[in-house]
């Protein structure tokens, strides 16, 4: 496989290339709002990591899309990095990741195709590791690579977590270290040593399925 830093071929990495809330506002202001249907649970209105949509009394489905940008030079781990991120979205409003789509941007001309084989099999195994399914995905032809997965999950209706919940006195607990946004630019300018990058590769690889059981343990 050919050798090749991921993060020199965009200009930003990881969620540093999202849109603006400011920018991404003003696109949205004038769309029409959307009828009202008593079954969707989480929506649009409180900024949440994933839609919920009450399909019984008691079952519901979240739905969740996530990618970006590599925020890692190595395929394999930018793949287990990306899937581990698009499948916490679940995770954060409580739910059981049950199936997951692959979204593929790569330059397919100008890169070996090892490299995207590499990217998608450390997604896959990030996949299985949470016990759900890979069902398919969607690749354009890219000159920047990007990867992620859009994932459906299950819940019960009275059991999400959301947003709106929190209120002031609320007591927060984090599941993982902070600061991994430092340490992604850290990687792409070639500040890390192997070692530092090996830690920081492996708590964004973490799933936070265990964060999320005990969760439901408790008063979240």
């Amino acid at each position: 496989m050919e050798k090749i830093k991921l993060t020199t071929l965009t200009t930003k990495g990881g969620c540093g290339c999202k849109i603006g809330p400011t920018e991404l506002h003003d696109v949205l202001f004038d769309l029409p709002a959307q009828k009202k249907d008593p079954n969707l649970l989480v929506g649009l209105d409180t900024g949440d990591d994933a839609g919920v949509y009450k399909l019984t009394d008691d079952l519901a489905i979240v739905q969740t899309l996530d990618f970006f940008t590599p925020i890692v030079d190595d395929p394999y781990d930018f793949g287990q990095v990306a899937a581990a991120n698009a499948l916490s979205d679940v995770y954060a409003m409580g739910g059981k990741p049950v199936t997951a789509l692959n979204i593929v941007a790569f330059p397919i001309f100008d890169l070996d195709k090892s490299i995207l084989t590499e990217i998608l099999r450390g997604a896959s195994d990030k996949v299985q590791e949470a016990d759900c399914n890979l069902v398919g995905g969607h690749s354009i032809d890219d000159k920047e690579p990007k990867f992620g997965l859009s994932v459906t999950g299950t819940i019960h209706p009275e059991q999400i977590l959301t947003n709106a919940g929190a209120k002031k006195g609320d007591k927060l607990i984090l599941t993982k270290p902070i600061g991994v946004g430092i340490s992604t630019t850290a990687i792409k300018r070639g500040l890390l040593s192997d070692e530092e990058i090996k830690r920081v590769t492996n708590v964004m690889a973490t799933l936070n399925k265990t964060a999320a059981e005990t969760a439901s343990d408790f008063d979240v």
